[in-house]
């Protein structure tokens, strides 16, 4: 479909501008991704942001919706920009996703044939996107892609993570280096101070997370266990045993008080993390293997 899937052992057009439209009247799922926008196509200039192409699909759904988010757009014959959160999406085949991962990477100016939605904050793209240039994008461009950071004493340069969309900053607790992160989108005066209360009594909270983490997984890491005693027999891993393996990574706080401990889970379950939760005022409550 999209006149780009070829019968096996072929590959892919890859001439640009003279590449056929990714549309398919005859696909239900771009039919109805189309239905969105309207009709008129039109040339347009557009600014990647932070993050490639990504997929998804739903139900027994054989194409992924694709998309990639955009922070401005224009079209080629008008002055006019537009400048925020945008989306710009069409329906691929596994072969045609990483194609379009390849065309229009992160950060990047773009030129394709598309469709607008009404209230201009989705479009659809109906070819291959191509590398352009045009000045006024390029001073958006330039200026996204500067370091946003802050310092606080104690803590270090918080650097935004413009794909993930928080801030983050490398710090010592309790002799190892970890992460510690905020999202963007928090108060970050009360980040900092629940932080700073964290890390006040960093030992106790060390020991009240692991504690809570070994009680709540330690059967479970049991389960998983293929390790062997000195007899030949399956090792059973006790509770500080598993407190003394787990590894930790990173701590997000936010506003509230809420906090996310992440640890790398010391082979215990064969390269998964470990996610606690939990707040200041009522400590730990869920602790659970993740990935």
């Amino acid at each position: 479909m999209f006149g780009l899937f070829k019968r096996k052992g072929e590959e892919p057009e890859e001439k640009t501008r003279e590449t056929k439209p990714l549309q398919n009247t005859e696909n239900r799922q771009f039919r109805e991704l189309a239905a969105q926008f309207q009709p008129e196509e039109l040339t347009i200039l557009a600014v990647t942001g932070a993050n490639g192409f990504n997929g998804g699909k739903a139900g027994k759904d054989k194409l992924w919706w694709a998309a990639i988010g955009l922070t401005a757009w224009m079209e080629e014959d008008s002055p006019d920009i537009h400048q925020g959160e945008f989306t710009l999406s069409t329906i691929a085949d596994d072969q045609l996703l990483e194609h379009l991962r390849r065309r229009a990477r992160p950060d990047l100016i773009i030129k394709f044939r598309g469709r607008v939605s009404k209230d201009g904050k989705r479009l659809l793209l109906l070819d291959l996107p191509e590398p352009a240039f045009d000045p006024d994008l390029k001073t958006i461009l330039e200026e996204q892609k500067k370091p946003v950071t802050f310092w606080e004493e104690g803590l270090g340069t918080f650097t935004l993570n413009r794909q993930v969309d928080w801030f983050e900053t490398e710090l010592d607790w309790l002799g190892t280096e970890i992460s510690l992160t905020i999202d963007m989108d928090e108060d970050r005066a009360n980040c900092v101070a629940n932080a700073r209360q964290l890390l006040g009594a960093a030992a106790d909270w060390d020991q009240r997370i692991r504690a809570f983490a070994a009680g709540e997984l330690v059967g479970l890491a049991n389960d998983w266990s293929q390790e062997m005693d000195d007899d030949g027999e399956t090792a059973e891993i006790s509770k500080e045993q598993f407190m003394e393996r787990m590894e930790l990574e990173s701590i997000e706080v936010r506003a509230d008080g809420s906090f996310e401990f992440w640890f790398a889970d010391g082979e215990l379950f064969y390269g998964h993390s470990i996610r606690v939760t939990g707040d200041l005022e009522h400590g730990p409550d869920e602790a659970h293997m993740e990935g």
